[in-house]
């Protein structure tokens, strides 16, 4: 999965009611809407100003997640998966 894709995603994942796992699992609403917004700066950062941007991004959504005790499950890999293809993409365009 690509990195639009991969932010399309998760948004569209943050946006959803929370189920009763993904409380058990440590996710509020408010956590919810929080990780929601700040990829959502990303990707619009991203759209607005072409993928060369992704230097500048700095994701942190692990340390935020676990400061949370948010614990394994579908919404954090979706999580995390997007800070992993941001850094992947920000790790090869500083690459001479």
């Amino acid at each position: 999965m690509d990195l639009p894709e991969s932010l399309d995603r998760a948004v569209a994942a943050l946006k959803a009611p929370l189920k009763r796992v993904d409380r058990e699992q440590g996710w509020t609403d408010e956590l919810r809407r929080e990780i929601q917004e700040e990829i959502s700066i990303n990707r619009s950062a991203l759209r607005r100003h072409g993928p060369g941007t992704v230097r500048y991004l700095r994701p942190r959504l692990d340390e935020w997640l676990a400061h949370e005790a948010v614990r394994p499950g579908d919404l954090r890999d979706t999580v995390m998966e997007v800070q992993r293809l941001m850094t992947e993409a920000r790790d090869a365009d500083s690459r001479p």
